[in-house]
């Protein structure tokens, strides 16, 4: 019975251990409009709603860029720290959480000290201990919570814009590659017919057909021939090397690109909405979000380290002078402790933690209006360009079937001696440089559209709807 009452006794103090969270200090949170036109720039085929981006593995449509891309997620670094800062935030809120609940332990506690009646006296106690639990009541900790649980998803999110990032990047690396390889090869034809056409014009200067300058100007053609292969081979050794730091390890000699960049689309295209409302689910703007979340719930913890706080400390268990006679019955104890401060002067640090509260949710607020005005940019260029590229494309495509025309015919010409050999090198630099310009537009064409992916948040962002 004794124990019983004494349990009862205790009841409103065990209550109040959960009283938590009664007054929230934190501001409403809303999120500001969006500092953007509503709709994105109208293109031909954009559709009137949301549109859910594919999968990058549904836009790449060649299996070794698919396998390279996986080797990049397994073993690019850069991602990995983004996946280790997801761990570390989710064990910080774990650690904030805690702070929410009372600490029990488990304690043998003696002590030697005077009775009551002067006399030294020994107490032995056996049970658990409470240890400095606040009682939350204007909502400190829940808001410290919050605060923590806004940066675990604001973190996950750029782990995601880390992996979209990544796959942009290691497409457009190996597709830069793929246009080195095929420049190369279209360079290092050249220079075997240039070679096979100077050895034709000194056969001919020796016999009188051809004059000086002709020989000049073959040789000529020759020498930048072989410029452009270096600088070529340059180039490519160097766009290996940074695709193979983007991967994060050597990319197999089996998964490198051909030299076939313009003979077949390597990427599907990318389908857009017009709604400027598809941007919200980008990574890096839910970041931005978390994080304006999280300036806003700091707010009410440092408003409401203004008022007092409520700690309990206690302990229960078997007491008793002696230790053969500690755990037997009838010598149960409990002792409850409840302190309650208040700051009454600081010199102002509280106020001014407040105000550097408010502050940073006022930079966490600008912040994400610059992430949604960026993401904005980022899709209207890639929209306004799409339509271009492809048309500059064709335009390419169609001038390269002319200069090798062109070429063809002038050679038939120089046959039958209507057309001078300086008219047919001039032709043959014509038509080289409208094939290496061939290459350079495709590729544009084929980043742009990776760059619409990112820019629309990929599949991401279909993950976040």
């Amino acid at each position: 019975m004794n124990r019983l009452h004494n349990l009862m006794r205790a009841t409103p103090l065990v209550a109040a251990l959960w009283l938590t969270g009664c007054v929230n200090l934190a501001p409403t949170l809303e999120r500001p409009a969006l500092p953007v036109p509503a709709q994105l720039p109208a293109v031909e085929g954009a559709a009137a709603g949301a549109v859910a981006q594919p999968t990058w593995q549904s836009v790449v449509q060649d299996a070794n860029l698919s396998q390279v891309v996986e080797l990049a997620l397994t073993n690019n670094r850069d991602l990995k720290v983004s996946l280790l800062n997801v761990q570390r935030a989710q064990a910080q809120l774990r650690l904030t959480d805690a702070d929410r609940w009372p600490t029990l332990s488990a304690a043998v506690i003696g002590q030697r000290a005077p009775n009551s009646e002067g006399v030294q006296a020994t107490t032995l106690q056996a049970g658990l201990q409470l240890s400095s639990y606040e009682i939350d009541l204007l909502g400190r900790l829940r808001n410290a919570s919050d605060a923590a649980s806004a940066s675990l998803m604001g973190t996950e999110a750029a782990a995601r814009s880390a992996r979209l990032a990544l796959v942009s990047q290691t497409i457009g690396a190996w597709l830069t590659l793929a246009a080195d390889e095929e420049q190369l090869t279209r360079v290092r034809q050249q220079l075997v017919a240039r070679e096979e056409t100077l050895r034709l014009t000194a056969l001919r200067e020796r016999v009188g057909a051809a004059s000086a300058l002709d020989l000049q100007s073959a040789q000529s053609l020759v020498a930048a021939a072989k410029a452009s292969a270096l600088q070529l081979e340059r180039q490519k050794a160097q766009d290996k090397l940074a695709l193979d730091l983007v991967v994060g390890k050597g990319v197999p000699a089996e998964l490198l690109p051909s030299a076939e960049l313009t003979s077949r689309d390597w990427l599907a295209p990318v389908r857009a909405g017009v709604s400027s409302d598809a941007l919200l689910s980008r990574p890096d703007v839910i970041q931005a979000e978390q994080q304006l979340a999280a300036a806003n719930a700091n707010i009410g913890a440092a408003r409401a380290a203004m008022f007092p706080r409520i700690v309990l400390s206690g302990s229960a268990g078997q007491v008793s002078s002696s230790l053969s006679t500690l755990f037997d019955g009838g010598h149960f104890a409990w002792t409850m402790t409840a302190n309650a401060a208040m700051t009454l002067f600081d010199a102002g640090r509280n106020q001014a933690n407040i105000k550097v509260s408010e502050v940073n949710r006022d930079i966490a607020v600008a912040q994400y209006e610059k992430a949604v005005q960026t993401a904005f940019r980022e899709a209207a260029d890639a929209l306004v360009s799409q339509g271009s590229w492809a048309q500059q494309v064709q335009a390419q495509q169609q001038l390269v079937a002319a200069e090798r025309e062109r070429t063809r015919l002038t050679r038939l010409r120089l046959q039958v001696g209507s057309a001078s050999l300086l008219e047919t090198l001039e032709t043959e630099r014509s038509l080289a440089s409208a094939e290496q310009a061939l290459v350079q537009v495709k590729l544009a064409e084929l980043l742009n559209r990776m760059a619409l992916y990112k820019a629309l948040g990929g599949d991401e962002a279909r993950q976040q709807r």
